[in-house]
């Protein structure tokens, strides 16, 4: 079995949650506010963690008492964090979320995260079969050092490229899979994706594929996920849960893959396994610790199997 490395972000979550989100300009009036260890990067970690992969977290924090708690928590779960620097000269990464009706709004501001050098994440032991993940939370020149380092050592390259932004085509030539959502693919795709047909969302995913051998996963919340995987396209439906808080879902997808893949199962089996990984995780508040056990998400697909 390979190890999953991920290079990300690790931020503290300050949680607001409401009856409904406001409009611009104005202030509704707020249930509780909550504190949860979060981050891009420590989220698909946890994840990956959980669900059975031995997991390395490569990122930052800053020498503050965000920083503290965070590296206890991640400490707890089990990560290795022999690649996690703590600087001084920046604070810890913060996100402020809004969750309402169990979806959320995010602003997140980057800290320590923004500092994150190619030489931090080059000097990762990856070897063969290793799943290397990242997301764009941390500089980009940081993710191409890591996917270079992840291809020499002939280790599967996984990008979540979330928040959505432009990248270029040198980086994208070096990820093996692709995970993201429908707004992300519309925006790589330069396209108002308007339509949620499934050859409407596999034409777009084509656009941008970078080789035929590319793997796109697109993730559609409660439809479910369409992968690109050779010539067809696979379709894992959705599972239908009563959501209570969204946020780090689409992180939970990415790290219960990245185990999948570092474990060596089938595409689809792998991706059936990350979408009720992801179902049971929107059912609990905060991102890293509503990250569910490979024994949950197990319980789960065979409840499944039997209706």
């Amino acid at each position: 079995m390979g190890r999953v490395y991920v290079a990300g972000s690790i931020n503290m979550d300050v949680v607001a949650t409401a009856e409904r989100h406001p409009n611009p300009g104005e202030t509704v009036k707020g249930k509780a506010v909550l504190y949860f260890p979060g981050g891009k990067g420590a989220n698909q970690a946890v994840a990956a963690v959980r669900l059975g992969a031995t997991t390395t977290l490569i990122g930052r924090l800053g020498k503050d008492t965000a920083g503290k708690q965070l590296k206890a928590f991640l400490v707890s779960q089990r990560i290795d964090l022999g690649y996690v620097v703590e600087a001084s000269e920046a604070p810890t990464g913060t996100a402020i979320i809004t969750v309402a009706g169990g979806e959320n709004t995010i602003v997140v501001i980057p800290g320590a995260n923004e500092d994150l050098t190619p030489e931090d994440v080059s000097i990762a032991p990856l070897l063969k079969g290793d799943v290397a993940v990242s997301q764009f939370e941390i500089p980009l020149p940081a993710i191409s050092s890591f996917f270079k380092r992840a291809r020499m050592a002939g280790a599967t390259t996984l990008l979540n490229p979330a928040p959505a932004m432009k990248f270029n085509r040198e980086l994208l030539d070096l990820v093996d899979v692709l995970v993201l959502n429908e707004t992300e693919l519309g925006l790589l795709a330069g396209i108002d994706l308007k339509s949620d047909e499934a050859a409407h969302i596999t034409e777009t995913a084509r656009r941008i594929q970078a080789s035929k051998d590319q793997v796109i996963c697109v993730t559609l919340g409660r439809r479910g996920v369409l992968a690109i995987v050779g010539d067809e396209p696979l379709i894992i439906p959705g599972r239908i849960v009563p959501a209570v808080d969204s946020t780090g879902a689409g992180d939970c997808f990415v790290g219960a893959l990245a185990a999948q893949l570092a474990d060596g199962a089938p595409f689809r089996d792998a991706l059936s396994f990350a979408n009720t990984a992801a179902s049971i995780c929107v059912q609990r508040m905060g991102a890293a610790p509503s990250m569910p056990t490979a024994e949950e998400v197990g319980t789960a697909l065979a409840a499944a199997r039997q209706t």
